[in-house]
């Protein structure tokens, strides 16, 4: 029963995400963007069936590898986020196309890891997933909190000027200013 609660969280928390970060929304670089990552990762970490009792070096390899996969979801996806201000200093985030091909990326890499992991005979548990979603999350909100204080904070525009645009990978928009690195 635990296993089918841990996949309902995930699915909730993902479709909250999905519909949340494909519409333009401000971010606060003050609030808390790492807690829901961390609760997630310690509701993972807590389950004892995250390693596969009689195969723990491979369920411990494919638990690396759903982390990293994870971990590089997460970078992709920040990194193809459009980032912009608005003239009244507030900064703006929203999901591109290319976003949601990382998310396919990610899902197609998941998949495969668990089709590994099934030929291998290995006993998956949905903790694993939440774990890899959790580490994209906080990957994704550090990277995105970082391009927002770097990029904007010392140089928020003047009372009616036009939107600073941050460049997205894949974005195939015109941006008004370079990201500095």
């Amino acid at each position: 029963m635990v296993g089918l609660t841990n996949a309902v969280v995930v699915v909730a928390v993902v479709a909250l995400v999905l519909v949340r970060q494909f519409r333009a929304r401000p971010i606060n670089t003050d609030r808390r963007w790492w807690l829901l990552p961390v609760i997630l990762g310690v509701i993972a970490l807590r389950e004892p069936g995250i390693l596969d009792v009689r195969h723990r070096t491979e369920s411990a390899v494919l638990l690396a590898v759903e982390l990293l996969i994870g971990l590089a979801m997460g970078a992709g996806w920040a990194w193809t986020t459009r980032v912009w201000t608005e003239p009244d200093g507030v900064v703006w985030t929203k999901s591109t196309k290319a976003s949601a091909a990382v998310w396919i990326a990610g899902i197609a890499l998941r998949i495969g890891v668990y089709g590994l992991g099934a030929a291998l005979g290995l006993h998956q548990h949905s903790s694993a997933l939440m774990l890899g979603f959790a580490g994209s999350l906080l990957v994704r909100g550090g990277i995105l909190t970082w391009r927002a204080r770097v990029l904007f904070a010392p140089a928020t525009p003047p009372h009616g000027a036009s939107p600073r645009f941050a460049a997205a990978y894949g974005d195939g928009s015109r941006t008004a200013e370079k990201e500095r690195a």
